[in-house]
């Protein structure tokens, strides 16, 4: 029954997922909290942990979850059914790309799409800020959390200002593994 959930939970996630890794986080959110697979606070860990290593982040999450609940073969039926969805998708658009894509209904959906897909992830960004920097007690506040948060906030802000151009992603990761370390690790 587990090998079946698994499938059918992240096919789900694998349909209805626009917008990338971040756009998909709250469906898995939802899918992994109402079969009971990870808590909150170890999908928060899982998302950070999935963000720094190769790959993306649905696929990482997918295999993780997958592997944690019902072994390799767990593991491979969450991935397949991860991406299920938009490998079928592509083989179907290949096949009619020439002139769907110059539809002006289909280019019409696609832009309505955008700004969609931006709250998503913006919702998605704020939830786990917020998530973050609250303690495990309710309406109590981690400083160490939001005096990191701020602090990286600053660095990418500042950076930009002065450079006028993005900070580096991978930059940015290790710099907050540094603070991780110095912030939690002392």
């Amino acid at each position: 029954m587990i090998y079946l959930d698994l499938f059918i939970g992240f096919l789900k996630v694998g349909f209805f997922a626009f917008g990338g890794a971040y756009g998909a986080i709250p469906l898995i959110r939802d899918v992994v909290l109402d079969y009971g697979w990870l808590t909150d606070e170890t999908l928060a860990y899982m998302i950070a942990v999935s963000e720094s290593t190769p790959g993306p982040i649905m696929l990482n999450l997918a295999t993780y979850v997958g592997s944690s609940q019902a072994g390799i073969l767990g593991s491979a039926l969450a991935t397949t059914a991860v991406t299920l969805p938009s490998y079928v998708a592509i083989l179907g658009i290949m096949c009619l790309m020439q002139n769907f894509m110059k539809n002006k209904y289909v280019q019409a959906v696609l832009r309505g799409l955008k700004p969609c897909v931006i709250g998503i992830v913006l919702a998605t960004g704020l939830f786990m800020v917020v998530n973050n920097c609250l303690s495990h007690t309710p309406d109590i506040v981690d400083v160490r959390s939001l005096i990191m948060t701020l602090l990286l906030a600053g660095i990418v802000f500042g950076y930009k200002k002065w450079k006028k151009e993005k900070f580096p992603p991978l930059m940015l990761i290790a710099v907050s593994a540094v603070l991780g370390v110095v912030v939690y690790g002392i």
